[in-house]
């Protein structure tokens, strides 16, 4: 068995989980937050938790040790530039993901207390998107970043 193949198609697939989960689930939490339908943000916000613990964190955890994997089998050094540039980009989506999770279940839990007290969508859970919605811009980038760094391997400097 070629193992440095066998890496290679997890880190791909574990990259498209983790890249794909990511751009599904935002989507479907700007699509809810602009209802302002508190029973819609409920549903949708927890299927977005559950979805970042399902596949976004396994997916988080596989792509970081299936890429060292590779670059110690491929016989890259470790400090190539290109893979300095992937290690700082794919930390900035991971400090940037971190802050989403929780802000996406308070924004659960304050959609939850909303919908159980008859009351509309509290002030606090539309300033928390906000700020979640700016967190994802980084992250975007980052892990855009990353693919490129992965495709072309430039020599940077």
């Amino acid at each position: 068995m070629d193992w440095y193949l066998v890496l290679k198609w997890l880190h791909i697939l574990s990259s498209t989980v983790l890249f794909g989960t990511g751009i599904g689930t935002a989507f479907q939490m700007v699509w809810a937050m602009r209802t302002g339908r508190v029973e819609t943000v409920h549903s949708v916000a927890s299927g977005v938790v559950v979805a970042d613990w399902i596949f976004t964190t396994p997916a988080g955890i596989v792509q970081p040790a299936t890429g060292l994997a590779l670059v110690f089998l491929g016989g890259w050094g470790w400090d190539a530039s290109w893979l300095i540039v992937t290690y700082a980009a794919y930390a900035l989506a991971f400090v940037c993901w971190a802050p989403v999770v929780r802000l996406q279940i308070r924004i659960r839990d304050l959609a939850r207390d909303a919908m159980d007290n008859g009351e509309p969508l509290p002030d606090e859970a539309r300033r928390l998107y906000r700020l979640w919605f700016a967190l994802g811009w980084p992250a975007f980038g980052a892990l855009v970043g990353v693919f490129w760094m992965m495709v072309a391997k430039p020599a940077l400097w």
